[in-house]
């Protein structure tokens, strides 16, 4: 089975409860086209309702243990669409890494987007090189060596760059559910972790988000100049008028662009 079961994996502070627009909106669409379909949402370490807390999750192997055990309990006959939004393009990229052939997309929402030429750390240090730290609001970055440690978002940060198109039910969730994600700059700093023979096989799309005011489109473009293999012009998608937060304030348009993906990749 392919092609029909899309994992959904959260950015920073976040999870899974930030898909719930999205998970609705692909069971109607799938209704719509007479196709079966099957959604899951993870919370990661310390994320969401994980009943961990920061300081037990030190390492990304920590992090990521949720998805990682999901993908193993996959049926060896069974591929996923996995999609990571924000920093979860770099947890997915892992995820690749080690299950290319449970995959049959990786789809990279307005995330980062590793290449196995790289280390993908450098991804982060290039996004804050990128980004003024007057433009975090009340947003919270611990730093140790100029490094970029751990965050949490800021009620201001959240309504005016993360959230600005979507409705206030929508901010008032994440101001309740939001917890501080670390970041593991040395976990990501380390060398081949990811190879062109098992993540760098695995398609990819990449969908950017214009007015994004969090990762900008000029940063996303970057990313996807320089990513190995590169992608074509049909493995980019752009969503009009999308903020970060797009599974909020755009579910429609965006499941419309997922239903396409599982069509052709069913």
């Amino acid at each position: 089975m392919r092609g029909n079961h899309f994992v959904l994996v959260h950015g920073a502070c976040h999870g899974a409860w930030c898909w719930y627009k999205l998970m609705n909106q692909l069971k109607v669409d799938a209704e719509i086209e007479n196709r079966s379909v099957h959604v899951t949402a993870l919370d990661l370490g310390a994320s969401g309702i994980d009943p961990k807390v920061l300081e037990e999750v030190p390492n990304v192997d920590d992090y990521v243990e949720p998805l990682m055990e999901f993908m193993a309990k996959l049926p060896e006959d069974q591929r996923v669409i996995l999609v990571g939004h924000s920093y979860a393009g770099l947890c997915i990229s892992l995820a690749m890494q080690k299950f290319p052939h449970k995959i049959s997309l990786a789809v990279f929402l307005t995330a980062y987007m590793p290449n196995f030429n790289s280390s993908p750390a450098l991804l982060i240090q290039e996004y804050f090189k990128r980004t003024p730290m007057e433009s975090i609001l009340d947003s919270q970055i611990k730093f140790k060596e100029d490094r970029p440690m751990s965050v949490i978002f800021g009620p201001q940060y959240m309504r005016t760059k993360m959230y600005p198109h979507s409705e206030p039910q929508a901010i008032e969730l994440a101001k309740m559910l939001v917890r501080p994600t670390r970041l593991y700059m040395e976990d990501f700093d380390k060398e081949n972790l990811l190879s062109e023979s098992k993540f760098g096989s695995v398609k990819k799309v990449y969908i950017l988000c214009e007015e994004d005011e969090v990762m900008k489109e000029e940063f996303q473009r970057w990313m996807i100049e320089i990513s190995d293999p590169p992608l074509t012009n049909e493995q980019v998608i752009l969503i009009k008028g999308a903020d970060h937060m797009v599974m909020l304030s755009k579910p429609y348009q965006l499941s419309q662009i997922f239903t396409k993906l599982m069509i052709t990749h069913s």
